[in-house]
């Protein structure tokens, strides 16, 4: 664990240990196969809960929930200025919509990689701690950290789920009788400036014979036909968007290089799958098609909070800007007629038996 952390309660591909970049050759055959199109859709649902539990703990030091307001969004206190998005209600609605798509996407699996019976299990970045819970459901014999920069996670929580406010980037200083069979980590991007020390610490804490999975998108809004070129804002946003966190130091157009980034780091039986997730139900695929329904969904909440954090506190541009771009953005998202998405890399590697 890093320093001082603060407790609060609350298809697979051949392996690979020596591939190219996964952009040139990524292991998906269907990565390459275009999405068909349906002749109709509706996207008229719009389908996901509010939020009502919040994290409480005694022992949670004031600096911790000393949050930070701007442009009508809360951030986070603790390593304050470390991380852009927020972590309202909001924010956190979009956290657990996105934990929603991924079940969706996976088939109701929690993870890719073939692990088996693990003991102790570490989730990097567990935000609103959704899937931390579903995992200690999961295997109840098990016991998962979830570490997080925000307190966000519910206070009644599976016995064997343990919350730390705890930042990923410091030196983790897990014993090496506290090593972990399984390590999770997922959308960390704008929250990671060295990935190579990042996943070269999760070789360190893994067990021999455990393993990593990292789950990123890529920073890239695209599409098999010409609808990427008829959305001028969305190429806007999202050139800015990777233009400031370039100068943040914490480049978000990540996700190409994680698989090479694991097989360095020392993993073997490295594999990359690769998704197509589609932004709103023109997809034929009657899966497809439910994921894309809430992924524009998450994608519109994400254009607000990526704007606001990058555009707003990184680029300086005035909450008005931010605001015209967040609608013009959104606007073309979730027009029928663009048949866009965006790639999903999820990449997982075994630590070498001792």
């Amino acid at each position: 664990m890093t320093s001082n952390p603060e407790k609060f309660s609350g298809a697979p591909n051949p392996p690979n240990q020596a591939s190219p970049d996964p952009a040139s050759a990524p292991n998906n055959p269907e990565e390459h196969q275009p999405l068909e199109v349906d002749d109709i859709t509706s996207d008229t649902d719009s389908t996901f809960s509010d939020r009502s539990s919040t994290a409480q703990s005694a022992s949670i030091t004031s600096s911790i929930l000393n949050y930070e307001y701007s442009n009508g969004r809360r951030y986070h206190g603790y390593q304050r200025g470390s991380y852009v998005l927020p972590n309202d209600e909001k924010e956190q609605d979009r956290l657990d919509l996105l934990h929603h798509i991924f079940l969706l996407l996976l088939d109701g699996k929690l993870i890719r990689a073939p692990i088996s019976d693990p003991q102790r299990v570490l989730d990097v970045g567990t935000g609103t701690g959704l899937w931390a819970i579903d995992f200690a459901d999961e295997y109840p014999s098990a016991q998962i950290i979830g570490t997080d920069l925000s307190p966000i996670q519910p206070s009644w929580i599976p016995p064997n789920v343990k919350f730390y406010v705890d930042d990923a980037e410091n030196e983790w200083v897990y014993g090496p009788d506290e090593a972990f069979d399984f390590i999770y980590s997922r959308n960390m991007a704008g929250g990671i400036k060295d990935w190579d020390r990042y996943i070269g610490q999760a070789f360190q804490h893994t067990k021999p014979g455990g393993w990593l999975e990292l789950i990123e998108f890529e920073a890239l809004v695209t599409s098999d036909d010409d609808s990427k070129d008829r959305v001028p804002f969305v190429d806007q946003f999202q050139t800015k968007c990777n233009e400031a966190a370039a100068k943040f130091g914490k480049k978000i157009d990540q996700a190409p290089n994680h698989k090479q980034r694991v097989i360095n780091a020392g993993y073997v039986d490295v594999r990359s799958d690769v998704f197509k997730v589609p932004i709103g139900t023109w997809p034929k695929d009657k899966k497809l098609k439910e994921v894309g329904r809430y992924f524009v969904e998450h994608m519109m909440m994400g254009v607000e909070a990526y704007s606001l954090g990058f555009l707003g506190k990184v680029l300086g541009w005035s909450k008005d800007e931010c605001r015209v771009l967040i609608s013009k953005t959104n606007a073309e998202l979730r027009d029928r007629k663009n048949n866009l998405y965006v790639r999903l890399h999820i990449v997982y590697g075994r630590k070498p038996s001792a």
